[in-house]
């Protein structure tokens, strides 16, 4: 069978396989082996362990899991409502500085914890009742905090930043260098879009946070400043060449457990093992994708697809920006249905030769991939943010979050834009710090 007329049948029958309900490791295993089997022969299953074993040999991956304790130890205390609260005090002078404070911690959450649901919920706890009863829109109350969620994916340290760079071969370094300016920027759009939406449905008198002394200002710092300081040791010490990202990792999810212990009295042994139990069970469902998206790359190349599909792209005689918005498609619609790490290894093996043939730099990519999948978390069908925010605000309705969130939606499509237009937004900094890549 043509490669290409194969490579097709295996898209078809993978998206019924994943739409049936397995889990999606699961579901590339069955892919892999039922046209490995017809394809390539019984004998071809013989290689199935030894990949699938061999792509979890990696000493990388070791980053994953501690960075997911870090984040777990984080969420499992009170450090999200008092940065939450903490930003309040000292922004309670802006109108509508109750918006840009939940957006501000969200983002500072996000860089702590990594995860997009965890920034959700634990500042949409606190953030959304108190913006409804300062007369804040609902719609910018849940969509703010929906929206500032997905920043726990593109702003470092990002568990998704991770598997794409071990998918793909990429400097982690770089790539987490590489989102800290979009994910500003994203956080600046995204306060733009709340100010304006805010003092043009709302009452700006009624907007302003009540008054804060300087004493209760400085006074829920200590609480906080660890956190963030931790942070910023285990960048400093990934991009001063003390330690790898690994080791980074593993110090700074020690340090998290050490810190919530002493400054939110997490002692009981029960609390330890919720945080451990938890974080083994998102570390162990990656890993599971990670080796099986091993495996279906394998099928990929083994039946000659991946080769054929870049070959087929470098003989289109189609401008290299309307590959890219196709390939913005493709995986925007991806987005949709699958979660972000999943739709990463997937598409990384057949979406990387073919924007290199394109000309378009790997890190780059990674953060116009990264924004495609945190529109994902805010778009139905799956939208995963804003089921999160809908569990915590249930009297506001599904319907009101997603319109709430679709202009954060229109800022991300904005912010891909400026970074086709400007692609240094991505590049400048990683190249700054670790020299530019050769």
């Amino acid at each position: 069978m043509d490669p290409l007329l194969l490579g097709g049948l295996v898209a078809i029958m993978t998206i019924l396989v994943l739409f049936s309900g397995v889990s999606v490791a699961i579901g590339l295993l069955i892919v892999s082996a039922g046209f490995l089997l017809v394809f390539d022969g019984a004998r071809s299953l013989e290689l199935m362990p030894e990949i699938l074993f061999g792509k979890l040999d990696n000493f990388a991956l070791l980053s994953i899991p501690m960075f997911i304790i870090m984040g777990a130890s984080i969420a499992s205390t009170r450090a999200g409502a008092d940065l939450y609260e903490a930003l309040e005090r000292w922004l309670t002078r802006i109108p509508g500085g109750l918006v840009i404070s939940n957006l501000g911690a969200c983002a500072l959450f996000a860089a702590m914890s990594g995860s997009s649901p965890a920034t959700c919920a634990a500042i949409g706890k606190m953030g959304i009742p108190e913006m409804r009863k300062r007369g804040y829109p609902e719609g910018v109350a849940a969509g703010s905090i929906a929206a500032g969620g997905t920043l726990g994916i593109l702003i470092p340290p990002s568990v998704t930043m991770i598997v794409y760079g071990i998918a793909t071969e990429t400097s982690i370094g770089r790539l987490f260098l590489a989102g800290v300016i979009p994910g500003l920027l994203l956080v600046a759009l995204f306060m733009a879009w709340s100010l304006y939406s805010t003092w043009k449905s709302g009452d700006a008198t009624r907007l302003s946070s009540g008054s804060y002394t300087w004493k209760e200002r400085f006074e829920i710092l200590p609480r906080v400043l660890p956190f963030l300081g931790i942070i910023l040791g285990v960048l400093y010490a990934m991009y001063g060449g003390i330690a790898t990202p690994s080791e980074t990792a593993a110090v700074g999810a020690l340090l998290c457990l050490v810190i919530a212990m002493i400054i939110y009295k997490m002692w009981h042994p029960r609390d330890i093992w919720v945080v451990l139990r938890d974080s083994t069970k998102e570390s162990v469902m990656i890993l599971f994708i990670i080796a099986a998206a091993g495996v279906f790359s394998y099928m990929l190349s083994s039946l000659f697809i991946t080769q054929s599909i870049a070959e087929w792209i470098g003989t289109l005689d189609v401008n290299r920006w309307v590959l890219m918005l196709a390939v913005n498609i493709f995986l925007l619609i991806a987005g949709f249905f699958l979660p972000p790490v999943a739709v990463i290894l997937m598409a990384a093996p057949i979406l990387l030769p073919i924007i290199s043939t394109a000309g378009f730099d790997p890190i780059w990519f990674a953060v116009v991939l990264t924004i495609n999948m945190e529109i994902g978390l805010i778009s139905p069908p799956v939208g995963l943010n804003l089921y999160v925010i809908n569990g915590i605000a249930p009297d506001i309705s599904l319907k009101t979050i997603l319109m709430g969130s679709l202009p954060f939606v229109a800022c991300m499509v904005i912010a891909i834009v400026l970074l086709c237009l400007f692609p240094q937004l991505a590049t400048w900094l990683p190249d700054f710090v670790m020299g530019t890549a050769v």
